[in-house]
């Protein structure tokens, strides 16, 4: 089969990773997969991310052929790694946490092309600078938008681009969830021309 005729499929069900990859006007499935999102003892954000992503093409790839897609995201605030907060309380206390400082927002993304038996993977790094924040204002942010299935708990996409001083990256796609313009280098290496 031609690489460039191949299915692609991305390794996730996330309607912000969804919504993304449809920017890039190519046709593709979504597949949902089971990994553990636990960190391994000392592992960094960039490290965790990276692995994750591998982790989730190749739990896709179990049952589809093709180019599989894998990502996975990472915020690391002074030293700790925020995860999707799940609750209000938890969304809360991790918006208090950045307040007034720099999180790192490692996106990581990995291509398994199965028909050459290969992954290729690539890690963006993106530095958003947070305004100090009273608890008022969080609490007005997190009952307007309730982010509490986005890592840091904000989505920089909608309202939550009022917390930021500014933002520091090569591509503003891979703090909402997927590094497009890595994606299409990978895509590229796998014979799918994009444009």
């Amino acid at each position: 089969m031609n690489q460039s005729a191949q299915a692609l499929v991305l390794a996730s069900t996330s309607v912000y990773r969804r919504a993304l990859l449809q920017k890039l006007h190519v046709e593709f499935t979504c597949c949902a997969v089971q990994v553990d999102e636990t960190a391994l003892p000392g592992e960094t954000g960039p490290a965790l991310a990276l692995r994750l992503s591998i982790a989730k093409a190749q739990a896709a790839a179990a049952n589809r052929r093709g180019l599989i897609i894998g990502s996975d995201q990472v915020a690391v605030c002074n030293g700790v790694l925020l995860g999707k907060p799940g609750t209000a309380e938890v969304a809360a206390e991790q918006l208090a946490r950045q307040s007034g400082q720099v999180v790192a927002f490692y996106t990581a993304v990995c291509v398994l092309d199965t028909a050459a038996n290969r992954q290729l993977t690539d890690l963006d790094s993106c530095y958003v600078h947070f305004k100090p924040l009273s608890a008022e204002q969080i609490r007005r942010y997190l009952a307007v938008e309730q982010p509490f299935d986005c890592a840091g708990s904000f989505k920089s996409e909608g309202y939550g681009i009022s917390l930021f001083e500014r933002i520091n990256g090569d591509d503003p796609n891979a703090l909402v969830g997927l590094p497009l313009i890595k994606l299409c280098a990978l895509l590229n290496q796998c014979g799918l021309l994009i444009p």
